[in-house]
């Protein structure tokens, strides 16, 4: 997961997966979407590629790319983690707010 975290930690990775989860694309699509060259989103595909997020396929002359669904699956299970600790946090909340207007109508 940690690989996972790094690589999309790059703002052009992360925009390169932005643009991926609307559906496949080629090199070419990602380098007219996102106005990088085509050396850098081959290289950040690549890096992409190494941490598990993407994986590509040819066709004809075009490498075609998408979103590998695993590492996605990771990061949301370890999210997931952490919503208990706000789901605690946001009911304290709650009821902090819920006594002070109570206070307030008497």
């Amino acid at each position: 997961m940690q690989l996972t975290l790094l690589a999309l930690a790059e703002p052009s990775r992360f925009n390169i997966v932005e643009l991926l989860k609307n559906g496949p694309k080629s090199v070419g699509e990602i380098v007219q979407a996102l106005g990088l060259g085509q050396p850098q989103v081959s290289r950040h595909l690549r890096i992409l590629g190494e941490a598990g997020l993407v994986r590509s396929r040819s066709k004809a002359q075009l490498r075609i790319y998408s979103l590998a669904a695993g590492p996605f699956q990771e990061l949301d299970e370890w999210f997931d983690s952490f919503r208990i600790l706000w789901e605690e946090r946001l009911d304290a909340f709650e009821q902090t707010m819920l006594d002070s207007i109570k206070k307030e109508d008497q």
